[in-house]
């Protein structure tokens, strides 16, 4: 496991916009992807992009498709959660995550995530 640190998290009013960065420790890891969840207390970590390190193709969850776009910068290994048009709903704290090897089957985020940040809040008012 790699250590992942998230940034970018905080309070914003709603139709406003966050960006969220993740970066590593520094040590080289094995990355086939990068991914950002969010976790409200009391409900299961939810899942929201995908993007994988080398093609850069993206998967997102319908709730955060259209307002919500994650990027990457290989240069600087920090993958980026850019969140636009915020909603009360999205208050969370939001995870980055990292997928070392393909997806056995079908992409499962329940399963494929390996490493863990340690979440960074973000709290949208109405």
């Amino acid at each position: 496991q790699v250590q992942l640190v998230e940034s970018g998290g905080g309070l914003v009013q709603a139709g406003g916009s966050l960006r969220l960065s993740c970066g590593d420790s520094g040590r080289t890891f094995s990355r086939y992807a990068m991914g950002w969840f969010r976790q409200v207390p009391g409900k299961e970590r939810e899942f929201i992009a995908r993007i994988k390190w080398s093609v850069g193709s993206t998967n997102y969850a319908d709730s955060v498709k259209g307002r919500f776009t994650i990027s990457k910068d290989n240069a600087k290994n920090t993958v980026y959660l850019q969140m636009n048009s915020l909603k009360p709903e999205d208050t969370a704290v939001y995870y980055c995550a990292a997928q070392s090897r393909p997806s056995t089957g079908s992409f499962n985020p329940s399963r494929d995530f390996d490493s863990w940040g340690q979440g960074t809040q973000v709290t949208v008012s109405s």
